[in-house]
């Protein structure tokens, strides 16, 4: 069976990104944020025109919207300490992200790497929050998604 690339996704750095791709999103945050009413209002904050909007509005999202309602699997690297594992689960749990899996391998040289899959359906905020505040961890050495369903 042929498998069409038409919904196929990618995760692009935004810095490589054309201008219009970038002001789209900005676009669709402003009106999602209520800090414009319409879209002529919020296209005009941003500087683009209404057609490039049109043509890149259903194509443009935040990450953090394409994760709502799936499970991520994040792969977080620890200094071997007392305690420091324990706070990225409470803060998994601040958010409400509902663990599904942990793995941790045995820490060798004082380094622990561990692997937890989250389901987000009902998580407070976005994953980019989440991450940015497991990465504010002392003893938190590095974060990152391995893989999203």
């Amino acid at each position: 069976m042929f498998r069409s690339d038409k919904n196929k996704f990618y995760i692009v750095k935004k810095d490589i990104l054309p201008d219009a791709i970038i002001k789209t999103a900005k676009v669709k945050e402003l009106l999602t944020q209520k800090e414009a009413e319409t879209i002529n209002e919020a296209v005009e904050k941003v500087g683009i025109s209404r057609s490039a909007f049109y043509k890149y509005r259903d194509g443009v999202f935040p990450f953090y919207e394409a994760s709502k309602e799936k499970i991520v699997t994040i792969n977080i690297t620890l200094e071997h300490r007392s305690g420091v594992l324990s706070k990225c689960l409470n803060s998994i749990a601040m958010v409400k992200g509902n663990i599904l899996t942990i793995n941790q391998g045995i820490p060798l040289q004082g380094v622990a790497y561990v692997t937890i899959s989250i389901e987000t359906a009902e998580m407070e905020g976005d994953i980019e929050n989440l991450l940015e505040a497991l990465t504010n961890i002392s003893g938190v050495l590095k974060v990152e998604i391995i893989g999203q369903s």
